[in-house]
């Protein structure tokens, strides 16, 4: 049987590292034994402080796989956001919880759902093909999910979402509060980052109709402690403006505590953002209050005003 490689996105955060090493067990207990869990890019903090707590290895790291390799994408379906040779991959499935932003031209299995993860959808998969979820692989699930919304603050929670964690967290004997507080905090060290890194940890191009974008989000326990950077930032955005030809680039910088972020923005379309929220932006900075999600609270929002 051919090699199957499964992977999540580039810039991966914890939903993307962990649905690849879930969906891998879930396709090994369906009998397909010859699959990979990959990654097409380092793990940020957060990720690696789960994966060191339980004591599970990262996923392969690959830049390319062979033209007609099989592919499993998960939480992604975009070709941007994806390997570089996708569209001469053979695209065997597809998990995420993302818009379609995908055609092909032959069928496959095709599962997304308008949930706050990946791994929300992977629950519900393992339970309707009778696969039992293991204390490890529960424990998985229940990171992605806690980071992905913020430990269930985020307005991309769902009742699904809700009703997986608490199951999952009694499969997995965690107390879900405790331990994903910790574990958002130890995602929120930047410490030991460049400015380069920091601004590719989590960047996504989203473009607004005609304005190329890229919204990169960093989570923080303290907004003043990452906006003491400002002008390293500032200058790391502007190169990667001209190097990508883009018309605005967002910086987030989300409270884990209280829900709100601090947008640094800089571009020839920066006046999108004080249109779309109606705030002022002041040396290239502004307060987003209660804005958390970028797929929720920033995509449509700014599309919608483009």
């Amino acid at each position: 049987m051919d090699k199957t490689y499964i992977f999540g996105h580039k810039s991966p955060d914890t939903d993307s590292i962990t649905s690849s090493l879930v969906m891998c067990e879930l396709e090994r207990k369906l009998g397909n034994d010859n699959v990979i869990a990959c990654k097409l890019g380092n793990i940020n903090k957060e990720t690696e402080y789960i994966l060191n707590y339980l004591g599970i290895d990262e996923p392969e790291l690959i830049e390319s796989v062979e033209d007609e390799s099989n592919v499993i994408l998960v939480d992604h379906n975009s070709p941007s956001e994806s390997i570089d040779n996708l569209e001469n991959l053979n695209i065997k499935k597809i998990v995420d919880h993302h818009k379609i932003a995908i055609e092909t031209t032959y069928p496959l299995f095709y599962r997304a759902e308008a949930v706050g993860c990946t791994q929300t959808i992977l629950y519900k998969l393992f339970n309707e093909n009778n696969v039992e979820i293991t204390k490890e692989i529960a424990s998985l699930m229940l990171s992605a999910i806690i980071s992905d919304t913020l430990l269930l603050k985020s307005p991309t929670t769902t009742d699904d979402d809700v009703i997986a964690v608490k199951e999952l967290a009694e499969i997995a004997d965690i107390d879900y509060e405790e331990y994903g507080l910790e574990m958002l905090k130890a995602g929120t060290d930047l410490s030991s980052f460049s400015i380069s890194e920091i601004l590719s940890l989590d960047a996504k191009q989203i473009d607004f109709k005609e304005v190329k974008s890229i919204v990169n989000q960093v989570n923080t326990a303290s907004i003043p402690d990452v906006m003491a950077m400002k002008d390293d930032l500032e200058e790391g955005i502007q190169e990667i403006i001209e190097k990508e030809d883009l018309d605005l680039f967002m910086l987030l910088i989300t409270d884990i505590v209280n829900s709100n972020s601090q947008v640094i923005v800089l571009g020839k379309d920066a006046a999108l953002v004080e249109k779309a929220y109606g705030v002022k932006l002041e040396d290239n900075t502004a307060l987003l209050e209660g804005v958390v999600s970028r797929k929720k609270q920033v995509v449509p929002i700014m599309t919608e005003n483009a």
